[in-house]
């Protein structure tokens, strides 16, 4: 698979989008040690921000996506660059608790003001066709990205000194004003005119949509399989080495940016990305299960059992995007792109937030029981989406002409 579309639109963003996420993926590895290490913040201090800011970002998602629908999605996106950039360099100045969280709620403003926009910034530079496809893309070199930043990231770990932190943080401010240089070679996307009467924030009263985000986002939890509770499974109750933990997490990173876009077939129409979310959750069980079995057995066939979970699981997570992102374009006004992709991304969020405690507690907790009730509860959630999607579609509105909405 080609690591980059063709050229046009779709590839500046993936280019803008690798370099931004080399510096993320310096600051994802590096983040917990220098706010610990360096800054002198407690473990449970750094918890408390990273939630608190969690919840910033989740309410202004969709605020955020309809001012990219409003004023154009090209702006903010450049805007919130520049502003990351900015926040970014800011983490220096942290010395206390609250400069922590003073920056990193500025922080998590401008995240979800990228988030929203970018989601409308695809929608009105890629033909309908091709927006789930550029998704695909970016989430492969997305991938790339976060691993090349993770490996640069190690160079500043091993120095383990406040010098070397600085330069990891300036490296990720960096990237974000590179991403923004790349961006400028999209041509504008101007703002879809709305009515001129209704309420503003229509994807929150949205009801058939809103029900598939909390399906999707209760989905989502999945990723906290892979992230979370495998390593303490494998660690705590299974013989397997423990090189396996990043053994997995091998074969989760390169499946996405090899077959990512190519899982992405079928799913640019509403009952693809439905038929595509039934899937996902039904070989996600299987993970589950697979998982499950890997416990209380010798070494030799934990082994297998595991990496087959693990490659099961992929399978599934690659289903479960593209089935997001085509139900989440598919659903969407062509005038409310920005805030519908931010209130999709709530649900994420919200699962994000959520797995920890429920993969742990179940899966490491409770054990085999906990596995095969989360695969279970995959599988009844996968069941459930197309129906849903079925539901939100016959209650699309025909879109009404508006007047132009002012931008400026």
């Amino acid at each position: 698979m080609r690591l980059l579309p063709e050229p046009g639109p779709a590839r500046t963003l993936a280019l803008s989008t690798l370099v931004n996420t080399i510096g993320r993926g310096t600051w994802l590895t590096a983040s917990a040690l220098f706010l610990t290490r360096s800054v002198g913040l407690s473990v449970s201090q750094v918890g408390l921000g990273l939630t608190l800011t969690a919840l910033v970002s989740l309410v202004a998602s969709a605020p955020m996506g309809y001012l990219a629908d409003r004023y154009g999605p090209r702006g903010l996106q450049l805007g919130a660059l520049l502003a990351s950039a900015v926040c970014t360099a800011a983490l220096l100045a942290v010395g206390s608790f609250a400069t922590f969280l003073l920056i990193g709620a500025l922080m998590a403003l401008v995240d979800a003001a990228s988030r929203g926009s970018r989601g409308a910034l695809i929608a009105g530079a890629v033909p309908p066709d091709q927006r789930v496809r550029t998704r695909a893309y970016l989430r492969a070199v997305t991938n790339v990205g976060i691993s090349v930043g993770a490996v640069l990231a190690g160079v500043g770990l091993a120095a383990d000194t406040r010098a070397a932190y600085a330069a990891l943080i300036l490296l990720d401010a960096l990237t974000y004003l590179l991403a923004a240089a790349v961006l400028l070679r999209l041509p504008a996307v101007p703002p879809v005119p709305a009515p001129t009467h209704g309420p503003r924030l229509i994807a929150l009263r949205d009801r058939p949509f809103l029900a598939f985000t909390v399906l999707d986002g209760l989905m989502s939890m999945h990723f906290g399989l892979l992230n979370i509770a495998l390593p303490l499974w494998i660690a705590e109750h299974t013989t397997a080495p423990r090189w396996l933990i990043s053994a997995c997490l091998l074969v989760n990173t390169v499946m996405v940016v090899l077959f990512q876009v190519r899982a992405s077939r079928g799913t640019e129409e509403l009952a693809g990305a439905g038929r595509a979310a039934r899937r996902a959750g039904a070989v996600i069980a299987v993970a589950c299960a697979l998982f499950a079995a890997s416990g209380g057995v010798s070494a030799a066939v934990a082994v297998p059992l595991l990496l087959g979970g693990a490659l099961v699981h992929v399978v599934g997570e690659l289903w479960h995007a593209a089935a997001g992102w085509g139900i989440s374009f598919g659903l969407a006004p062509a005038h409310a792109q920005g805030q519908y992709q931010g209130a999709y991304g709530m649900g994420m969020q919200l699962g994000s937030m959520v797995a920890p405690v429920v993969v742990t507690t179940l899966a490491v907790g409770w054990g085999v029981p906990g596995w095969l009730l989360l695969g279970g509860m995959f599988l009844v959630l996968g069941l459930l989406v197309p129906p849903v999607v079925r539901w939100a579609a016959r209650t699309r509105p025909t879109e009404p002409v508006g007047a132009p909405v002012p931008v400026g």
